[in-house]
């Protein structure tokens, strides 16, 4: 776990479809201020649902994520960040920062459900620096992955 001055903001770029080993597979492509990029891959409900926030679409039923915003607004709780703070073994994990009558709690949570959960409240979205310069790539090689504005 690294101190919160190794982190920085990011915000979503969006939800793309990317090419891994000959088969196409969502990620969420996260962008710094000086605009480089950084793909997490992601599981389709993942991607339907942070897409559907990105895009302002709203649902015939409420989504898993809408669902856990709902009831930690009920329960008087917000959250308050989330930060992708560590990589194991090509893993991102990522930890869910609320804040309940003035006390941080915290969750370990998957990057993806942190980021749909985060957009829902406009919440700050924290990475580690060192990952994000390790793991950040090139523009070019992003221009070549197909926007996943159509994802179903």
């Amino acid at each position: 776990m690294n101190s919160d001055t190794n982190l920085k903001e990011v915000t979503i770029k969006g939800v793309f479809m990317v090419n891994i080993l000959g088969r196409s597979v969502p990620a969420v492509m996260l962008e710094d201020e000086e605009g480089s990029l950084m793909p997490i891959h992601i599981g389709n409900a993942e991607a339907l649902s942070i897409n559907s926030v990105l895009k302002s679409e709203t649902m015939p039923r409420p989504m898993t994520h809408d669902l856990i915003i709902t009831m930690l607004e009920r329960l008087g709780t917000k959250i308050e960040s989330v930060f992708i703070d560590e990589k194991i073994d090509n893993i991102y994990y990522a930890r869910l920062r609320l804040d309940r009558e003035g006390s941080d709690i915290e969750f370990d949570a998957r990057p993806s459900d942190c980021i749909a959960m985060a957009l829902r409240q406009n919440a700050p979205i924290l990475i580690d620096r060192d990952i994000f310069a390790d793991d950040s790539i090139d523009k070019e090689n992003f221009q070549l992955s197909k926007s996943s504005d159509d994802f179903e």
